[in-house]
This record gives C-alpha cells, sequence and structure tokens, in this order.
C-alpha cells in the first residue's frame, strides 16, 4: 500500500499495471499493489497518456472536461477567462473544467465572410491572420469584390476581412479623386499640311466604378486614345493660323466631344486645355521673320504719323508767327537764346566796334 496527496486545483488519474482505473480529486488516498497515479494540472490543457475515448468512457471523469472537437477546414480560438490564448486547428482537444474558464469560437474556413462573433482586435494577431485576407479600401476610394473571377459587390471605404481558402477573392480599387491625363508631344497636320506638336491634358474622375472596372478594360488608355482623335478631328480642319488664332477653342471641342464617350467609360471629364502648340523649326523660323517684318511695319507707320503730325504743328506755328510780327520776334529770342547756352565763349576780330558785333550776332538781318 502507498499513500498518495491529490492537492488543491490537481487531479490524478490512477493505472494499475497499465490500464486505467479511476479519476482521483482533491484529498488523501491509499494505493494498491501495482497502482500508480499521474497527477494533472487542471489550469492546463489535459493531454492524456492514453487514448482520450477510452478515459472519457469514465463518466465522471467525461464530466470533468470540456472536449473541442475541430474538423477539417474549421479552426477554434480558445479562450481562457475570456482572453484570446491560441488557435486550435483540426483534432481533438480535451481541457479540464473548474480552475479555468475555457471557451471556444468555432470558424468554418470553407466561408469566405466571417461571420462568427470574433473581435477585429483578434482578426489581426499574428496567431490568426494565417487564416484571414485582408483587403483595404481608402478614404479616397472604392473597391469591387470578385469572388472566383466574377464580379460580387462595390466595396465602400474600410477594412475588410475574409477568411483564406481556395475560393479566388480578389478586390479591384479606383481613385475617386480628381486625376489628370496628358497627351504629350502629339504629332497631328493641320489642313494645310503643316507638322505641328501638340501637349494636351485632360482633369477627370470617375463617377461609375463598375463601368471603369468591369465594362471597360484600362479606361485610361481608352480615355488617352479618344483625346488623341478629338484633337485629330478639330485641328485637321484649320489651317495652321486658323488654329493659332482659334488655340482656346481647342478645350471647348475636345469637352464636348468627350462628355458622352467619356461617360460610356464611367468617367467624367472635368476640365481640358492645350498646355503648348510646337512649331517645326522651318515653320517657327517663318513665323518669326514674318513677326518682325509686321513690327518693322507697324514702327514705320508710328514714324511716319508721328513726322506728319510734327510738320503739321511747324505748319501752325509758321502761320501764327507770320501774323503777328510780335511771336515771331519772341520765337526768335528763344533759338537765339539756345544757341546762346551753347556758346563758352565770343572771339571778336576786326576794325568793328564790340557792339555792332555784337548786333550782327544776336539781330538777324532784314
Amino acid at each position: 500500500m502507498k499513500r498518495i496527496r491529490i492537492n488543491t486545483g490537481k487531479v490524478g488519474l490512477v493505472f494499475r499495471s497499465g490500464n486505467y482505473k479511476r479519476v482521483v480529486t482533491e484529498g488523501v488516498y491509499w494505493l494498491r499493489l501495482f497502482e500508480e497515479v499521474y497527477e494533472y494540472d487542471m489550469s492546463k490543457p489535459f493531454h492524456p497518456s492514453i487514448e482520450l475515448n477510452i478515459l472519457l468512457k469514465d463518466e465522471q471523469l467525461a464530466s470533468m472536461l470540456v472536449i473541442a472537437e475541430v474538423k477539417d477546414n474549421e479552426i477554434a480560438l480558445l479562450y481562457e477567462n475570456k482572453n484570446f490564448k491560441a488557435v486550435l486547428t483540426a483534432g481533438r482537444y480535451s481541457y479540464w473544467k473548474g480552475a479555468t474558464e475555457f471557451t471556444f469560437v468555432k470558424a468554418d474556413l470553407n466561408k469566405i465572410a466571417i461571420t462568427e462573433n470574433i473581435d477585429v482586435s483578434t482578426l489581426v494577431r499574428k496567431e490568426v491572420l494565417p487564416y484571414v485576407r485582408v483587403f483595404v479600401v481608402e478614404s479616397y476610394e472604392k473597391g469591387l469584390l470578385f469572388i472566383d473571377g466574377k464580379f460580387d459587390k462595390v466595396l465602400e471605404t474600410g477594412v475588410y476581412y475574409f477568411w483564406k481558402n481556395p475560393v479566388g477573392i480578389t478586390v479591384s480599387k479606383a481613385d475617386l479623386r480628381q486625376l489628370q491625363l496628358e497627351v504629350s508631344g502629339q504629332e497631328i497636320l493641320t489642313k494645310d499640311k503643316a507638322a505641328l506638336r501638340v501637349n494636351f491634358y485632360t482633369q477627370y474622375r470617375i463617377v461609375e466604378i463598375t463601368k471603369a472596372l468591369v465594362d471597360t478594360k484600362d479606361y485610361e488608355k481608352q480615355l488617352y486614345i479618344l483625346m488623341q482623335l478629338a484633337l485629330r478631328e478639330f485641328i485637321g480642319t484649320l489651317t495652321l493660323d486658323e488654329l493659332l488664332e482659334k488655340k482656346e477653342s481647342i478645350s471647348t471641342y475636345v469637352l464636348v466631344s468627350l462628355k458622352d464617350k467619356a461617360g460610356n467609360l464611367g468617367v467624367e471629364i472635368r476640365d481640358c486645355g492645350v498646355r503648348d502648340i510646337i512649331l517645326p523649326g522651318e515653320v517657327k523660323e517663318i513665323m518669326n521673320q514674318v513677326l518682325v517684318a509686321q513690327k518693322k511695319a507697324e514702327a514705320n507707320v508710328i514714324m511716319r504719323r508721328e513726322e506728319t503730325a510734327s510738320t503739321r504743328s511747324l505748319l501752325n506755328t509758321a502761320k501764327l508767327m507770320e501774323e503777328n510780327e510780335m511771336l515771331f520776334k519772341l520765337k526768335e529770342m528763344e533759338y537765339v537764346e539756345k544757341i546762346a547756352d551753347k556758346i563758352n565763349s565770343i572771339s571778336l576780330s576786326g576794325g568793328n566796334q564790340i557792339i555792332d558785333q555784337l548786333k550782327d550776332i544776336f539781330i538777324p538781318r532784314k
């Protein structure tokens, strides 16, 4: 005989010659010959040394255990005292009742949506994350959910969680902010066969995401081609001179032309315009020559106009001086004064008197 003691929080399984006999709880016991006991901590999972099904035939022991059976394509989230502890995969698990509260949340991985009552903070735990697919749709985006390649629904802004399984899940997202598309260096012939390059921009935004991403392949490339065609259609009907005069009307034409076509792509055109019109070197040189000639002609016209005005002013002055002797004398003295301002010194020679010489200088002879 051997005396044993089972302390609080412990459980003992008694075996005789390797065969299970009974369960003993807290207390003092005597073991018979060839009997031995295995102690287990009730706060920890129960890992029996023999087949669990054999032990469960003992109703007393079975009533002391919590059994969790996890099937294939399932997982179970283990909580100890309502705190997440671990992820249980396919198998059979046993835990002692009483000392610790063990609870389980089972999840069917064959499903796509996570319908179980699982907190988001638990879904992003490193233990659970390998079984979860996460998709984020930003505040400026919308998303399209595809299941096995088939469109399912539109996803608004938010974070979406799905179980990870063989079913293919993808999320296509579109930026709903105002976007800009540029046609750079587009070579176009005018009506008079002048080759030029145009830099053009368009500002747009996606208004119907299903049209843009489901009904249309590469909506941005198609919008780019529509811009090219609209530019060629407008510029090809004008000569170079007409085009340069109507440069501002290009954006209006393209805006009207693309409105309905862009709508079929799920896109709304907000604004557009010409950034640059680049002429070939020869044409640019000729245009510069024409511009210089025009400016010279304008300068000559202005000079002739000023000369005519000056002559007319002189004629009017002469008429007034002819009619008024005093005015003539004042004008004469004005010019003498201007001449005198420019004289630094006066040299006198000859036998005439100084006064007579000065009179000869400042008083004109009649």
